[in-house]
């Protein structure tokens, strides 16, 4: 499996607002991934797009790489706090106020997606059956454990409603 990564440094917006853009392609297939930047509304989503097709291209540059650029997806990404400049702006009656022009630095990390093995029988689609019938059943399980215990929160109330009324 190949992994990938590529950063971008000294990037003018604060890692805040990069985050926010970032947080939409975090573990999706880099086509998509790509899509979504190129139609985000964010100033900063060039730079991330920028970032994220350098990663691509390590990858492909990487040993043992398998050549299917669809088979990568956002591993990881994340923007670091970077220097700020302090800058003075002139206020009223002799003051100064102070700006703080903040950067990021942008990391992207792909990785490839392992081949999807098939099993001798076709047992693979019974195994995958039976965990999501375990799931939705242990998932009925709580809900009736909630249920019963928001009954019995409404029990006590209407019990403390009551003796307080006497």
């Amino acid at each position: 499996m190949v992994e990938a990564q590529a950063t971008a440094k000294f990037i003018r917006t604060s890692a805040q607002k990069a985050g926010l853009v970032l947080e939409l392609i975090r573990g999706v297939d880099v086509n998509n991934a790509l899509a979504t930047l190129v139609f985000s509304r964010k100033k900063v989503a060039k730079d991330i797009e920028k970032v994220l097709r350098s990663a691509i291209a390590n990858a492909q540059q990487a040993d043992g790489f398998g050549g299917d650029v669809d088979r990568l997806f956002v591993k990881a990404c994340f923007a670091d706090q970077g220097p700020s400049m302090k800058r003075v702006r002139p206020a009223p009656m002799g003051r100064a106020f102070r700006v703080v022009k903040r950067t990021a630095h942008l990391t992207v990390a792909v990785a490839e997606r392992p081949a999807k093995k098939v099993g001798a029988g076709g047992s693979t689609g019974n195994a995958a059956g039976s965990a999501r019938a375990k799931r939705v059943a242990g998932g009925k399980e709580a809900r009736a454990r909630r249920e019963a215990g928001s009954e019995k929160k409404a029990a006590g109330a209407q019990g403390a409603a009551a003796a307080g009324t006497e």
